[in-house]
This record gives C-alpha cells, structure tokens and sequence, in this order.
C-alpha cells in the first residue's frame, strides 16, 4: 500500500497550489488609463511571479480577464514589486479599484510566442 505524504491522507504529496484548474482570486490595487499620444497602450495586467506561475503564464502572454461585469482580452506583464494577490490593470475597461478579478490563459493549447513580430 502507498501512503500519501499529506497528513489529511487526500491525494498525494500535491497541495491546493499545484491542483489542476486552481485559480485563486486576485484583487485589483491599480488602474492605468493611457491616452492617444502615450507611447505604451493597450491592455496588460502586471501580477507577480508566483500569481503567474500558478497559472502556468508566463511574461508577454495573452490572457483573459475575467471581471464582475465583462472579460478581456490583455498582456501580462509580470511585476514582483505588487503584493501577493494583487493585480495593476492598464486599459483594461470595466474593472474598477479593489474588485475581484481571474485570469486565464488565453491558448491553453499553444506554447507562448517566444520572439517579437514585426
């Protein structure tokens, strides 16, 4: 018989973190609006690393955002000066300061562009 490494005895040595389909919550602390003129626009979403790595995101990809009233389409930017958690929007529409928001990979089945096109 295999005992499990979990005292509680569920499942192996895997923890809520590495569960497939966990998706933890993240608060918004930050919106960015741009303009016109502005020389970076469009939407992105900075979170840390881990918040990322839970995810299976990595730093440029496309991902969706998940809001109480709309989804998006947007860019990470991964930013580890933000607190656990927490998430900076920039043009990102319908999403206001300290709401709850998720984020999904865009293209679960397509490994992330790994070079800049022109």
């Amino acid at each position: 018989m295999v005992r499990s490494s979990r005292r509680d005895g569920i499942g192996g040595a895997r923890g809520p973190d590495s569960a497939p389909g966990y998706n933890p919550p993240l608060q918004i602390v930050g919106l960015i609006a741009t303009r016109k003129g502005d020389p970076e626009r469009g939407p992105m979403i900075r979170m840390r690393a881990a918040e990322a790595r839970i995810r299976l995101l990595v730093d440029g990809e496309l991902v969706w955002v998940y809001g109480p009233r709309r989804h998006e389409l947007a860019t990470l930017k991964v930013d580890d000066t933000l607190a656990r958690g927490a998430v900076v929007l920039r043009d990102v529409f319908g999403a206001s300061p300290s709401e709850v928001i998720r984020v999904v990979k865009a293209a679960a089945d397509e490994p992330p562009a790994r070079g800049n096109y022109v």
